[in-house]
């Protein structure tokens, strides 16, 4: 039976802001207030799980158990075929540097890694979310959402985040870097899972 989401106040376990953005716009219509794990001050856990869930849960668990709050986590990231599913759960990593993370890089890096394998076009591919929602009892739910599309070159669109500006979803002909986020909210990962979530847990 799933566990139906019951308070006012929802914690999101995660420190990027732009994924912070999207989350709450699309929680804007229901009546919760929601704070993020960077206003709360709490460490970043240690993401040293092989899937997207096992990562999600590392986040959501942890931040519930801090705080005692119910807490919602995301992890996503993409996968391309060419490159036989990376960087997956490693998509952050391919972008970190001493001094942050570097999206440029890493997506001049998957661009590099796809010349040098002489990948045929269209260079197919998919953004991956899984959604947890955690209680501090360590009960949880899980939801995941999927956009199919391909990786393109160079990049275009100064909107989104992460990878958007090179990953160009199935039947459109922009990326999701040159859509706005009301747009983008409407097909996305994180939207598909997100509906899940809505109709399993809040509606």
């Amino acid at each position: 039976m799933t566990r139906r989401f019951d308070g006012d106040r929802l914690l999101v376990a995660t420190h990027n802001q732009g994924k912070m953005d999207e989350i709450a716009a699309l929680l804007a219509p229901y009546t919760v207030s929601v704070t993020s794990a960077k206003d709360h001050e709490l460490p970043e856990p240690v993401e040293d799980g092989t899937t997207f869930v096992d990562n999600a849960r590392i986040k959501a668990h942890a931040a519930a158990k801090a705080t005692g709050m119910i807490a919602l986590s995301d992890d996503s990231g993409i996968e391309i075929d060419a490159l036989d599913g990376a960087p997956g759960v490693f998509t952050a990593d391919w972008a970190e540097t001493p001094n942050g993370r570097d999206f440029v890089m890493a997506m001049t890096k998957t661009h590099d890694m796809l010349e040098a394998a002489n990948a045929p076009f269209p260079r197919t591919a998919r953004f991956c979310c899984t959604l947890v929602m955690a209680w501090p009892d360590g009960h949880d739910e899980v939801f995941t959402g999927v956009l199919s599309g391909q990786v393109v070159w160079p990049m275009r669109g100064q909107q989104g985040h992460g990878y958007d500006p090179i990953f160009q979803p199935d039947g459109y002909n922009i990326t999701l870097g040159q859509m706005d986020q009301a747009q983008k909210n409407q097909l996305s990962h994180r939207a598909d899972a997100f509906k899940k979530l809505m109709a399993a847990c809040f509606a």
